[in-house]
């Protein structure tokens, strides 16, 4: 077998996915799949900005992990890759000098390690789209599969649409045959031979962690700053004590950060009103501007949605949460936002009834099933037609979905433009034909057995 690794480094926390291929296969067989993953401890490396060289030894016990799954003969030959997200776009906007030390510290820390280490960049919100539609549609074989005589043909179906839903941004992604009117939004790859037209974008501070953060902004805004303020989408009998630094750190927030002293804390309480809630969550979107035939929001070109859809990340995790916890299906638009009601209006004492284990997260599932609600309808257009084609899903398989597989597709050369040629895949012919042939000759067997049987047994009566 042969290896690669890659750290995502998200906005919230990074994690480490080996892969695996066979290496007497040719790359583009389509045979990567994940060996194994770990989650990196503490938060993403953005927010190491007042202590970088901390961001790379964070990174360790993963890395130590690495070491004894991918075995020692190999080491020396598995790439390594580093993608930082929406967190440390953020930290680049904010201060490009210390993420830079921040990326520093990260390749100076994987540089230490024996594997054959290819850099640590920031991927543009563009890529991290694309590369999660490439991942969803690899390992959904959407691109190409072995034939049963193990030629690579190419499946008459159609790509998934991809929609990603991390701490910082959310991007969707999929192919059209529509006009795309803005060139930012276009992609056009070349993959095994056949073209491929995408619609790609990445909504920087529409994040689950920034949306939560520009919330909390508009909630203080409507009450003037009052030392306490009500919070009707976090559930009653839930209140908390936050200082404003909390929430106007991030570039997001920053441009409605009040005159007041960065240290004043203000006290929210919880009064679970999901109307209310839904009503301020909406006021995180602009639908009033557009340049083009149509747009999502915020003056943002998008043609209309069409195909199946995976959602993955945050939005799989709200959905599961909703379905498994609050024992609510997902069906229709109309599902999601009577659950997301449902939420807003169970009790603090009754959700850690539901969920001890989830206490961190609880007080926000309201606001985040609200604006997954809000997003996927109001946003993107998903309809009571459309909206069944989503797929809420955290693996395909056994491997994770994400942009982490696609980025090292790309950069590994493992999905040509080309399509692959017959030949590459002969020795799997040739075991197809050995299997074709025991198969015939131990039939031919029992076949031939059973006849002599019968004929012997007629022969003594």
């Amino acid at each position: 077998l042969q290896y690669g690794i890659v750290l995502d480094a998200g906005s919230s926390h990074t994690a480490m996915f080996v892969y695996k291929w066979p290496a007497d296969k040719e790359n583009d067989t389509g045979v990567v799949s994940e060996h194994s993953m770990c989650d990196v401890e503490g938060p993403g490396i953005s927010s190491y900005s007042l202590n970088p060289p901390a961001a790379g030894t964070s990174l360790e016990h993963c890395l130590n992990q690495a070491l004894r799954d991918v075995p020692k003969e190999k080491h020396a030959g598995t790439p390594l890759y580093l993608g930082a997200t929406a967190g440390m776009r953020l930290l680049n906007i904010a201060d490009p000098q210390v993420s830079d030390a921040v990326l520093r510290a990260v390749a100076a820390t994987l540089k230490m390690y024996p594997f054959d280490f290819r850099g640590a960049k920031i991927l543009s919100g563009e890529e991290e789209g694309v590369f999660g539609w490439v991942t969803a549609n690899y390992l959904l074989e959407n691109f190409i599969k072995r034939g049963w005589l193990g030629e690579w043909i190419q499946p008459q179906k159609k790509t998934l649409g991809a929609m990603d839903f991390g701490g910082a941004s959310t991007q969707i992604t999929f192919e059209t045959r529509d006009m795309i009117e803005n060139p930012r939004n276009k992609v056009m790859l070349k993959l095994y031979g056949q073209a491929y037209k995408v619609y790609t974008h990445s909504f920087l501070c529409y994040g689950r962690d920034q949306v939560l953060k520009r919330l909390l902004s508009k909630l203080l805004q409507a009450e003037s700053y009052q030392a306490t303020v009500s919070h009707p989408c976090w559930p009653m009998g839930y209140n908390k004590s936050l200082s404003l630094s909390s929430i106007y750190d991030s570039p997001c927030t920053e441009k409605e950060r009040p005159s007041l002293a960065f240290n004043t804390t203000v006290t929210l309480v919880g009064t679970g009103n999901g109307n209310l809630c839904a009503l301020h969550v909406s006021k995180l979107f602009d639908f009033t501007n557009c340049s083009f035939s149509h747009c999502s929001f915020d003056g943002v070109f998008q043609p209309k949605v069409s195909g199946n859809f995976i959602a993955f990340s945050a939005f799989f995790y709200t959905v599961d949460f909703i379905q498994t916890v609050m024992g609510k299906p997902v069906h229709l638009p109309s599902d999601l936002k009577d659950a997301a009601e449902t939420v807003c209006a169970t009790s603090w004492s009754e959700l850690l009834q539901k969920a001890p284990k989830l206490e961190k997260r609880l007080p926000d599932y309201c606001a985040v099933s609200t604006f997954v609600y809000l997003l996927t309808t109001k946003g993107y257009s998903f309809n009571n037609h459309s909206f069944p084609n989503i797929a809420f899903q955290k693996k395909a398989g056994e491997t994770s979905i994400g942009w982490a597989l696609g980025y090292m597709l790309n950069l590994t050369n493992m999905i040509p433009a080309e399509k692959p040629s017959f030949h590459k895949s002969m020795l799997y012919n040739y075991w197809v034909i050995l299997i074709l042939l025991f198969v015939v000759t131990t039939l031919t067997s029992l076949v031939t057995a059973i006849c002599l049987f019968r004929y012997s047994k007629s022969s003594i009566i």
